[in-house]
């Protein structure tokens, strides 16, 4: 089955949410390989609570770190070694939405970051969040994935549209805009169930 590789631009660029909207609308698994910090209310079972299909698996993470720091910071003070060629995806009959932590050059350790936990099939879908710097940091994004030759579905703006910024974006990089979430006052079930089904066309066409 298809695997989606779901990362951001930064940290609280609104992967989470992003997720859970994408596995509401593939009905999709969900896997986060590394969590730091917020073991008890992590980013599984945030997506859990959002989606409601009864069709989503949601998997343990591979590594479960206890501090809210960089992988390779707080599998330090774990005293745990974080290797993305050993990781393991799980299997599923579904396709498997995985979200990324951080941004994609996030070391996982001395050698290692989040863009070495990306297979060349994955499709991966960038999460861009409007603010100062942020047209430079989603370009310098897309390029260090087009470096490696990594495929890229395209991209969802999280937050109120910017059309200059949004623009200038989609035609530097020539990526298919997916989707853009609005600034919600709250995220819920409901809120998921919408633009799940406003995305929904868009992200079936992910091959």
């Amino acid at each position: 089955m298809s695997h989606i590789f779901i990362t951001g631009i930064g940290t609280e660029i609104g992967k989470t949410v992003i997720s859970a909207i994408v596995v509401e609308a593939l009905e999709a698994d969900y896997f986060k390989p590394i969590q730091a910090g917020d073991l008890d209310n992590s980013d599984t079972h945030k997506v859990k609570k959002l989606v409601s299909n009864t069709n989503s698996k949601f998997h343990e993470s591979a590594y479960k770190l206890n501090t809210p720091m960089s992988p390779h910071a707080s599998a330090e003070i774990d005293n745990v070694i974080i290797s993305a060629k050993n990781l393991k995806r799980p299997k599923t009959q579904n396709t498997l939405v995985i979200e990324g932590a951080g941004g994609v050059l996030v070391p996982l350790n001395g050698t290692e970051m989040i863009i070495d936990l990306i297979s060349k099939d994955d499709q991966v879908i960038v999460v861009s969040k409007h603010y100062l710097g942020s047209i430079n940091h989603t370009l310098l994004t897309i390029e260090a994935l087009k470096a490696r030759g990594l495929k890229i579905a395209g991209i969802i703006f999280n937050g109120e549209e910017n059309p200059t910024t949004e623009e200038i974006i989609l035609s530097q990089t020539q990526l298919s805009l997916l989707g853009r979430i609005e600034e919600e006052p709250y995220i819920d079930e409901a809120v998921v169930r919408y633009y799940a089904a406003q995305w929904k066309e868009n992200l079936k066409k992910i091959k």
